[in-house]
């Protein structure tokens, strides 16, 4: 039990009557005055500090008269306080004695703290000035020893006139006027002399050569080479979860999937493993970087996830992070900026400064949000490192976009392209040109009982309308009533309780389903519909491997950048002829129909031929998860974008080429005879190349041969030769930057070589040029590798 002594009442009651507002104001005073100096003169201090920077020579020294007057101002200012208290004082004490005479001991109490408190003050004065003569003595000594230092390196901090180093001296100019302008500079040790730009420069920077004087034992230490461990396939998912993190909608969803698919992934490496059998893998350390799901990115997608917003970037984040994990490598997700720059090792500033330390990752995996980023925040490390970075690009980005200085001299800048990455290192949602690599996702694959279950429940005159948002059913009135007379029609439109979704009455709508429940509907339906949009999502795979009918609108004239809103500003200049041109192209009947919706006859004749068609659930090879496994398998294994290139086009002054004409005297094959040329991939020895048409794309002419359009091959080709084998002769022969070629200009026999290797591009066409083409072979239900390749 606590117990109160009533003196001590007392007291307490005299003392706050005795602080009367004007003594509480010049306490206050003296309180902060005393805690500025002590802040200040600390900081002083401490800036002096030998073994604060890795420079020899410092300059916040030449601030010593300023900081010595700012000494002698703060003794004066407490001197005169001092005496204005002292004069108030007295005249508040007097007043005081007049007003208390009848008790003479309670005035002397009332006295004693101002008494006090002036013989406090009157010590910070007399202690401020004692420092200022010390500070005084220890400034004078700094300034003479930085003279005499000055004097014995001032020679060796002038910018050298070195033939290896062009920009040095024009660095060292731009840093003398903007060293300041991030303070990522001053974090590594810049503070504006010359020494310390000229070792910024050698040693952060690689612009001026490394000065004679400097200890250069560091900077000659090559790093610990850490032995590689052997990547090993997991079974397990638990870690790969608790690495994506929680608290988004986004990644719930992600998560979700990952747990859902987790017995296909395992099963699906078992025959991967099976299939590789003893070959060597090495565990890579890769960063996955979700610049889209970042708050300084918007987050756009997080909130509609439960709203019917699009899933299927996050539908393929998931797979991805699913896949890397399953073949056994070591991954770090990020899907903040605040984590991202720690794992990079970004300096604090504004971005300007390469990265504190080596990139400790082998490979990052992010899209164009994450790219951004890191430009932003990575400096100079960001040219040197984005060989390793893989965009997880849903559309593509085409070389002639890519090429930032082509693409703004011929019109093809837009927000997303002019990166002037290797074309390869764009990773696509489905392989619309060979020019990216196609990365794709998975669906969820059936066995053969579960195939024959579906079989035998479904409705024979059930439909399911491709679209969640009520914004994709208006206009379409027209098709859903022909649809109607025939089949029984469901929705899954997203809708609030208060608002009811813009349906027409005889729609049965479910709303947003989870995505087993959407499963099951589709493992129901006949007929999977789309009317347009959305394009491309993962949706029309998942009903066509549950045993539905994809039926979708033929687009004439087809859509593209130039007249449709949704492709504008994309780098691309594809030309998209249905909704799902992946289903149209590489599925196609039975599966997939595609019929002109504006004739109303061509519609309802195919509602009825669908009726009577009966089909298997089907899904490509390449959208299994065995598929995505082997997949990125080999693209880890073997792509490499960070191989110092040669100092000429392959090509470009050998006098004969490797392959030889065809027996049908069509197009060009490797020669048996032929060298294999090191490291390429995919193998060389895969190559055919034909003259494609006046007009016509390298990606249309090769698959018009049943192959597909090899980017990497292009070098072999891009030389005279390549066109005297095929019989063509050459009149004249230019060198010249353009992404359509090599090629034969028409009319005439002018022949172009192309100049530039990030403009090698199997998209586009021109009826001015016959474009040469080069072609692979590919495996079996896999466009991605051919079939060497795995």
């Amino acid at each position: 039990m606590i117990t109160v002594n009533p003196d001590g009442k007392i007291m307490v009651r005299r003392c706050l009557v005795t602080l009367r507002p004007f003594r509480l104001f010049v306490l206050g005073i003296g309180f902060f005055t005393l805690c500025f100096l002590m802040t200040s003169l600390g900081g002083q201090f401490s800036a002096r500090r030998l073994g604060d920077s890795p420079f020899t020579i410092r300059t916040e020294v030449l601030g010593g008269p300023e900081s010595r007057g700012i000494l002698r101002k703060m003794s004066d200012l407490l001197e005169l306080m001092m005496k204005r208290m002292d004069t108030l004082a007295r005249l508040e004490n007097s007043s005081e004695l007049h007003r208390a005479a009848s008790d003479t001991h309670l005035a002397a109490d009332r006295l004693l703290p101002g008494a006090g408190l002036m013989e406090r003050i009157q010590a910070i004065a007399q202690n401020v000035s004692d420092i200022a003569v010390k500070v005084d003595q220890i400034l004078r000594h700094s300034l003479l020893l930085h003279s005499k230092v000055s004097e014995g390196r001032q020679d060796q901090c002038e910018a050298p006139s070195d033939p290896k180093f062009p920009d040095c001296s024009g660095k060292v100019e731009w840093m003398r006027a903007r060293w300041t302008s991030d303070p990522c500079y001053a974090f590594f040790g810049v503070d504006g002399t010359e020494c310390s730009f000229l070792i910024y420069l050698s040693e952060v920077e690689w612009f001026c050569p490394p000065l004679p004087w400097r200890n250069q034992t560091k900077a000659q230490m090559a790093p610990k080479i850490l032995p590689r461990v052997q990547a090993v396939f997991r079974s397990n998912l638990s870690h790969l979860l608790e690495l994506m993190g929680s608290g988004k909608e986004s990644l719930i969803f992600m998560k979700k999937r990952a747990k859902r698919l987790t017995s296909q992934w395992v099963t699906a490496a078992q025959r991967l493993a099976q299939k590789l059998g003893d070959i060597q893998r090495d565990q890579k350390q890769i960063l996955v970087h979700i610049g889209f799901l970042t708050e300084e990115s918007g987050d756009v997608f997080s909130p509609r996830v439960l709203k019917g917003g699009p899933l299927g970037e996050m539908v393929q984040w998931a797979d991805i992070l699913a896949a890397l994990y399953i073949l056994g490598h070591s991954l770090r997700v990020t899907v903040s900026l605040k984590e991202l720059q720690s794992n990079l090792g970004v300096p604090p500033g504004r971005g300007n400064c390469p990265l504190t330390m080596p990139l400790p990752f082998d490979l990052i995996y992010t899209d164009y949000h994450g790219l951004q980023q890191m430009k932003q925040h990575m400096g100079l490390s960001f040219r040197k490192y984005r060989c390793r970075i893989r965009v997880i690009d849903t559309f593509g980005t085409e070389p002639a976009y890519n090429h930032e200085e082509y693409a703004t001299l011929h019109g093809y800048r837009t927000n997303w392209g002019y990166w002037n990455l290797n074309p390869k290192q764009f990773m696509t949602m489905f392989p619309h040109t060979p020019d990216n690599s196609f990365m794709g996702f998975v669906s969820e694959e059936l066995n053969e009982t579960e195939k024959q279950l579906i079989k035998g429940g479904k409705a024979s005159n059930m439909a399911v309308v491709y679209g969640k948002e009520a914004s994709i059913w208006k206009g379409k009135e027209k098709f859903l009533a022909i649809l109607n007379k025939y089949m029984e029609i469901h929705g899954t439109v997203y809708y609030e309780s208060q608002r009811p979704p813009e349906v027409p009455a005889f729609v049965k709508n479910h709303g947003l389903l989870p995505q087993p429940e959407f499963q099951q509907l589709l493992r129901k339906a006949k007929l999977f519909i789309g009317f347009g949009f959305p394009y491309e999502g993962p949706a029309p795979l998942e009903a066509i491997a549950n045993g539905c009918i994809f039926l979708q609108s033929r687009f004439s004239p087809p859509h593209s950048s130039l007249n449709h809103e949704f492709f504008r500003g994309k780098p691309t200049s594809r030309e998209v002829f249905s909704q799902h041109p992946y289903a149209e192209n590489f599925i196609g009947k039975p599966h997939v129909w595609t019929v002109d919706y504006n004739n109303s006859e061509e519609f309802e004749a195919a509602i009825k031929a669908i009726l009577k068609t009966q089909v298997d659930p089907y899904l490509p090879y390449e959208y299994t998860c065995e598929g995505m496994l082997e997949r990125i398998h080999a693209y880890i294994q073997h792509q490499d974008f960070c191989a110092v290139p040669g100092s000429t086009l392959p090509g470009a002054h050998t006098s004969r080429s490797p392959f030889v004409l065809a027996p049908n005297a069509t197009h060009l094959e490797w020669a048996r005879n032929a060298s294999l040329v090191p490291g390429a991939w995919p193998p060389a020895h895969s190559l055919r190349a034909w003259l494609a048409a006046p007009g016509r794309a390298c990606t249309d002419a090769c698959l018009d041969h049943g192959l597909i359009c090899e980017p990497s091959f292009f070098p072999f080709l891009n030389s005279r030769d390549a066109f005297l084998k095929l019989q063509v002769p050459c009149d004249s022969t230019e060198w010249e930057m353009h992404h359509l070629y090599p090629a034969l200009a028409q009319p005439g026999q002018e022949c172009y070589l192309q100049k530039e290797p990030l403009l090698f591009s199997c998209a586009g066409a021109s009826t001015k040029y016959q474009r040469l083409c080069p072609c692979r072979d590919f495996r079996k239900g896999q466009v991605a590798l051919c079939q060497g390749c795995l």
